[in-house]
């Protein structure tokens, strides 16, 4: 099989490799497009993410949809949970998995992702998808129960007021998240103008530059209910805070630079707000992500912008360091050129 491999920082190879071999409880999986994250870009950019460096080469991504190549479900096509938590922790047995202390994860510190032509992994994290959901747009499944935790995070009910700061791809996806979940109207900020664009395509009102909400008095000007931060910027952030009403909740869902944020504690103080940071996704939220994308409450083609081949994985990291367009899908099985 062909695997990309990350050697080093902007340092990516593609190895002629030895096909994975299934463990007990494992399916062999034929991968069909993987969708490239914002974590993805960090790994690429600095050589790690928070406190995981690079020990070894590796291989990123995490975001995936594929095909069964063996077995009893030969040829069932699945979007994956990248997370495998031990299941026999105390915080496992608190039905918290996503937050494992020793949880494996695709494409993170020594667990190889998918930007491979071919992976083993747990038979119970291999959901079926319907035919209604195209693999490309498979990809976006897992980001998608991303947003949803986000969302329950935030406890956002009908009508609730939200505001998303950073509109890429997972932004876009908590923008449908919200309105599938009843939220009232949505603001959002995003620097980039196709970004801003995008967003008001999926009918977000007001999509603006950061700082711009002055002109948009959220909630009858007394603030947003809830705030999702997307961007894993301070500026994202400091505007979330200033959005937000006095007793509300601003939901930390970007990932930062340097593994720091920062914000002026006065105003979060003065208007005693809640802060949650949202971990990847819990163990129910995929296929409600598939329920959602199979009914055609969430739209995941228009966030689709480039497919590349595995041999055109220094063109798809490119589009994704430069924020060129929005989710960038490497395809394995695809033939170059």
């Amino acid at each position: 099989m062909k695997a990309l491999r990350l050697h080093g920082v902007g340092e990516l190879r593609l190895h002629e490799e030895p096909d994975p071999q299934p463990g007990e409880g494992e399916l062999l999986v034929r991968v069909a497009a993987v969708g490239l994250c914002g974590s993805d870009r960090h790994w690429f950019v600095e050589g790690g993410i928070g406190d995981a460096a690079l020990e070894r080469p590796l291989v990123l991504g995490h975001e995936f949809a594929g095909e069964v190549a063996a077995g009893p479900r030969a040829g069932e096509r699945v979007a994956i949970d990248p997370a495998v938590p031990c299941e026999a922790c105390p915080v496992c047995r608190a039905g918290l998995q996503h937050l494992c202390p020793a949880v494996r994860f695709a494409g993170h510190g020594s667990t190889d992702g998918a930007l491979r032509s071919l992976l083993a992994w747990p038979e119970r994290l291999a959901h079926p998808i319907p035919d209604a959901i195209p693999d490309a747009e498979a990809s976006l499944l897992e980001p998608l129960g991303v947003a949803l935790h986000a969302v329950d995070l935030g406890h956002v009910r009908p009508g609730t007021s939200t505001g998303v700061f950073g509109c890429g791809p997972l932004g876009l996806l908590l923008v449908q998240a919200l309105r599938a979940a009843g939220a009232g109207p949505v603001v959002a900020t995003e620097p980039l103008p196709h970004r801003r664009e995008a967003a008001a395509a999926l009918g977000v009102p007001h999509a603006v530059s950061p700082g711009g909400l002055g002109g948009v008095p959220p909630a009858g000007g007394v603030g947003l209910d809830v705030a999702f931060e997307v961007a894993g910027a301070d500026d994202a952030l400091a505007d979330a805070i200033e959005a937000v009403r006095p007793g509300g909740r601003v939901v930390l869902v970007g990932i930062p630079d340097g593994d720091r944020t920062s914000f002026a504690a006065s105003a979060a103080r003065r208007k005693g707000l809640s802060l949650l940071l949202c971990r990847r996704m819990a163990p129910s939220d995929l296929p409600r992500a598939i329920g959602l994308a199979a009914s055609g409450q969430v739209e995941l083609a228009p966030l689709v912008s480039e497919r590349h081949p595995l041999a055109g994985g220094e063109d798809a990291f490119a589009a994704l360091v430069s924020r060129r367009g929005l989710k960038i899908v490497v395809e394995p099985q695809r033939s170059a050129g």
